[in-house]
């Protein structure tokens, strides 16, 4: 992914030579999709409660926060926000999570049932939790055919894994083949000019957004029954919300200004999350570990089954 980010921020036309080159690099949805099949089919139906829920408890968690942080910049500094960093930018900042981030994350570190809960996650990658936080209701906007569009690759892969246990080894095994190129295609969507845009107050939005709302996403995953690891792992910015500002100014034509000065902010949140995110989630894993050797990633768990099984 940062290969990918580095040539998109000093040689972008690289991505747009056509030919399997720009496909590869610009359609990495079609790459979620495969791997949310995959991943799907790993998973058993007595395991999709665990997973509704490790996603709505980390989805509250981020949302919850991004409210409290977003009216206490209202409060204190208006609705201007200080230099700039307005409420709009926090609460669009930290409510919205990178969705291909996380599946790659929790693919690495996590559980089947924590990478499921994407399909609960990913209710806030998009304005609708924003605009509910900004009280700016203009419902008829809300990405319902997204999330479905989320949900059934998982039910496909799901009903194939457990219809066909065959089928269940042979999909899961090409999860993990899926997440490089996911990493490669999401890096098309960083330019680390963002940063410079936004200066040092972009900086620390991205900062804030991973370690402070990260650790309170953490401890929510861990007090009810979680490893951390999906809190750790939905402690980004989506790149979505660069464009979450100006769609609350569509419903709420009075934040126009406000949106317009708000989206660089959120862009540089995108990139410093996209480098930190993956830190704290190795750092929540290996912590794991140390603690609970038990708490072994899917995908560990079938390397050292593997390993027992040559011996």
């Amino acid at each position: 992914m940062l290969v990918s980010a580095t040539i998109n921020t000093f040689a972008p036309e690289v991505f747009q030579i056509g030919g399997f080159v720009s496909e590869i690099m610009n359609h990495h949805n079609t790459f979620i999709g495969g791997f949310l099949v995959c991943m799907g089919a790993g998973m058993t139906l007595k395991s999709a409660p665990k997973a509704l829920k490790i996603g709505a408890v980390v989805t509250v968690s981020k949302f919850v926060f991004a409210v409290a942080l977003g009216l206490l910049v209202e409060h204190i500094f208006g609705s201007a926000g200080f230099y700039g960093l307005s409420s709009l930018a926090v609460i669009a900042a930290v409510s919205n999570t990178n969705g291909g981030l996380y599946a790659a994350l929790t693919s690495e570190f996590g559980s089947n049932e924590e990478i499921g809960a994407i399909s609960v996650i990913s209710i806030n990658d998009g304005p609708f939790l924003t605009m509910i936080a900004v009280g700016a209701a203009g419902i008829a906007t809300i990405p319902f055919m997204d999330l479905v569009a989320v949900v059934i690759p998982i039910i496909v892969g799901m009903i194939l894994g457990n219809l066909d246990p065959d089928m269940r080894e042979f999909l899961t095994r090409g999860g993990d083949i899926m997440v490089p190129f996911m990493g490669l295609a999401l890096g098309t969507r960083i330019n680390f000019g963002m940063i410079l845009t936004a200066g040092p107050l972009g900086v620390v939005l991205g900062i804030v957004t991973v370690l402070v709302g990260g650790a309170l996403n953490i401890f929510a995953d861990r007090v009810t029954g979680g490893t951390g690891v999906a809190g750790a792992a939905c402690s980004s910015t989506a790149g979505n919300a660069v464009g979450v500002p100006l769609a609350v100014a569509v419903v709420d034509p009075t934040l126009s200004e406000v949106a317009a000065i708000a989206t660089p902010f959120v862009a540089a949140s995108t990139v410093v999350t996209a480098i930190l995110t993956p830190i704290l989630t190795t750092w929540v894993y290996k912590r794991n570990l140390v603690k609970h050797p038990d708490w072994l990633s899917e995908k560990d768990r079938k390397i050292k089954e593997m390993k027992g099984a040559t011996a």
